[in-house]
């Protein structure tokens, strides 16, 4: 069995237009603060180092009116304008047509991810969907993804896994996890290292019908 575990945002999914968007409602209407651009928010959510609510909001931790506002907002707000990198749809289609098994592994909520999913005509594909409201731990840790490798009955010896992401996050979660890190170049960030590094969506098939 092969299994390849995608992030979604930045990886399956443009999506920074509709969470700028939403962090700069809160902004405007919490804390009376000027917009970000969209290349400040994705740069600061693939940082490595990073505090989000001081960075987006200006306060030393998340506020839970702050959180409830934009996770309003962006309930609305994740279906206006969020499309599919060029290549995914064909990528998934084939991948599946490989008989390799399919999931994601995201920081963002389960629900939002569902309905972003649905909305582009992917859901499908995927036989689990894991959101950072499902474990205690998000990526970096391990956790998501031995919780969907669990749910395959995934066998080290006689399997292989991959996770295909755009950030250091979801490379360091890869090698947590014991198993093989693709770093998706085409999305939210262009540098970055992994196992294997794709900058294109149809090269994900070629690393992972070459490995044994």
């Amino acid at each position: 069995m092969k299994v390849v575990i995608f992030d979604m945002d930045g990886t399956l999914i443009d999506s920074q237009h509709d969470i700028t968007v939403s962090i700069n409602h809160v902004r405007r209407l919490h804390h009376d603060l000027a917009p970000l651009s969209s290349r400040e928010v994705v740069d600061a959510i693939n940082g490595t180092q990073r505090n989000l609510a001081e960075l987006f909001y200006g306060t030393p931790r998340y506020r839970d009116e702050d959180r409830e506002l934009f996770e309003a907002h962006y309930h609305e707000q994740c279906v206006l304008s969020p499309v599919l990198y060029e290549g995914v749809a064909e990528l998934l289609e084939l991948l599946t047509g490989h008989g390799v098994r399919l999931s994601v592994a995201t920081n963002a909520p389960s629900r939002f991810a569902r309905r972003m999913l649905e909305h582009l005509g992917v859901q499908h594909r995927f036989d689990h969907i894991f959101g950072a409201d499902m474990v205690r731990n998000p990526k970096p840790d391990r956790e998501m993804l031995h919780g969907i490798l669990e749910r395959y009955g995934y066998d080290a010896l006689s399997d292989r896994a991959w996770m295909v992401g755009d950030n250091a996050k979801d490379m360091e979660a890869a090698r947590n996890a014991g198993i093989g890190g693709i770093f998706a170049a085409w999305g939210f960030s262009s540098e970055g290292r992994g196992d294997a590094v794709a900058h294109r969506p149809e090269k994900i098939l070629e690393i992972i019908t070459a490995s044994r």
